[in-house]
């Protein structure tokens, strides 16, 4: 059955209602609700529970399952261990100032490359004590995580993204040096990683939400949000004991490194590094009698408990992305922008779309399987270079998971920061749009020289 325009009425009842309520798991549910009633209509009810079967059943939901079952524990075992204090307070020696701190939090989201779950997840809890106690932004932490997840991952060739997009250029007889030759033309990447950096290091100005958390700050305000009554509510709350004292760095140190060995000998995969860290940790912290084997296990049992919400409100997120593909909101998308455009345009049309879908449908690794069909034959018709329009679609796929509410990044880097969805998202919108701007310009020029 074709949706058209009835497609995009889920979307619009999520985007327009967290702009009025400020609710986003609240309003994701509403807008699951609305897209089974279009699609069952008169039999929603059973049919909005066999969407929640269907993304239960998902492969891509069950890995974020089990990375959020195995990430608790890891980051909760460290603040309880005093792992995390202590290699808090050696990274507090070299992160002295704000700038020395963020520019270290920019940094690490580079060498920390090879997956954005464990970027943003990694990065947030060692630096949230450093820049907490230096008196920045949680929000200011937040978005410089955020800006070095995706974006990276789809810039450096040997991540899990690189490789799925290469694997959807096969079909197209492109392989891994094609994908290098796009790399220089994915210009929304670079610019939200340079932007990261100079906002960091003092070389870009504070605006708007960002620069009324640091006036919170500077007043006496906390690092953290306020929670009032009618604001957000963080989803998870993964802080540190007060009573814990710094331990051996090596004890962060090690685990990570143990997880990360693992993750790549096991062919890039994160829960086997999971799994090798998490055995790591009690190895560790039981042989030295940091912790009792029944206190690890209760630190265990408590990550587990922390990441509940967040598992629950990501069923609802992924169960969203489910109705827009049965709606086929990419493909009306996708089908209403590219009818009758020039050549010259091509370029910034591809990134444009490929961010406004991403973004509203928080589907991205499958929107490179959807946007590669269609854009790659259009520019070969066109006679336009196709690796110029690869680079768009992964360009605008990075963009719409920096920027989407209900992205699987915006909630991993929640999770590590304390920061939920909706004021994250808002505090990074005016660098976001900046970035945008900018890409579509160098889209444009690009575009104009290769007709």
């Amino acid at each position: 059955m074709e949706y058209g325009f009835l497609s995009t009425i889920p979307i619009l009842t999520l985007i327009i209602g967290v702009v009025i309520t400020k609710k986003m798991t609240e309003m994701l549910l509403l807008s699951t609700l609305v897209g089974a009633v279009i699609i069952f209509r008169g039999g929603f009810f059973s049919g909005y529970i066999s969407l929640l079967y269907g993304t239960i059943s998902a492969e891509s939901y069950q890995f974020l399952f089990l990375i959020l079952l195995g990430f608790g524990p890891f980051i909760t075992l460290f603040e309880k261990s005093g792992a995390m204090m202590g290699f808090s307070k050696i990274m507090s020696k070299l992160a002295r100032t704000k700038k020395l701190a963020l520019f270290s939090t920019w940094l690490l989201g580079i060498i920390i490359f090879i997956d954005d779950y464990l970027n943003a997840l990694t990065v947030s809890a060692s630096m949230k004590h450093i820049t907490d106690r230096l008196g920045i932004p949680r929000e200011h932490l937040a978005y410089t995580v955020n800006s070095m997840g995706a974006c990276v991952c789809v810039l450096i060739p040997f991540t899990s993204w690189a490789a799925f997009a290469i694997g959807c250029m096969g079909n197209f007889n492109m392989g891994f040096y094609d994908y290098i030759k796009t790399i220089p033309y994915m210009f929304y990447p670079w610019i939200a990683i340079v932007i990261s950096l100079l906002l960091g290091i003092g070389l870009f100005p504070k605006i708007g939400p960002m620069k009324k958390a640091y006036v919170r700050v500077e007043n006496g305000g906390t690092t953290t949000l306020p929670v009032v009554e009618d604001g957000p509510k963080p989803i998870i709350n993964i802080e540190s004991a007060e009573d814990v004292a710094p331990g051996n760095p090596i004890n962060f140190i090690l685990p990570v490194i143990v997880l990360v060995a693992a993750m790549i000998f096991f062919n890039n995969d994160l829960i086997h590094g999971l799994i090798a860290g998490l055995i790591t940790q009690a190895i560790l912290y039981i042989g030295q009698k940091i912790m009792k084997p029944v206190a690890f296990v209760n630190g265990f049992m408590e990550g587990i408990t922390n990441m509940a919400n967040l598992i629950f409100v990501i069923l609802i997120g992924f169960t969203l992305a489910g109705i827009n593909e049965q709606l086929g909101f990419s493909e009306y998308m996708i089908d209403v922008f590219t009818r009758n455009i020039h050549p010259a345009f091509l370029p910034a049309i591809t990134f444009i779309l490929s961010a406004l879908v991403a973004f509203a449908s928080g589907s991205f690794w499958a929107l490179v399987v959807i946007a590669a069909p269609v854009f790659i034959p259009l520019a070969q018709n066109l006679g336009m270079n196709p690796l110029i329009l690869v680079a768009g679609i992964m360009s605008g796929i990075a963009l719409g998971s920096q920027a989407c509410f209900y992205s699987d990044a915006v909630f991993m880097t929640a999770a590590g920061t304390g920061v939920s969805n909706v004021p994250q998202v808002k505090a990074a919108l005016p660098y976001v749009g900046i970035g945008t701007a900018i890409a579509i310009i160098g889209f444009l020029i690009v575009g104009f020289a290769a007709v």
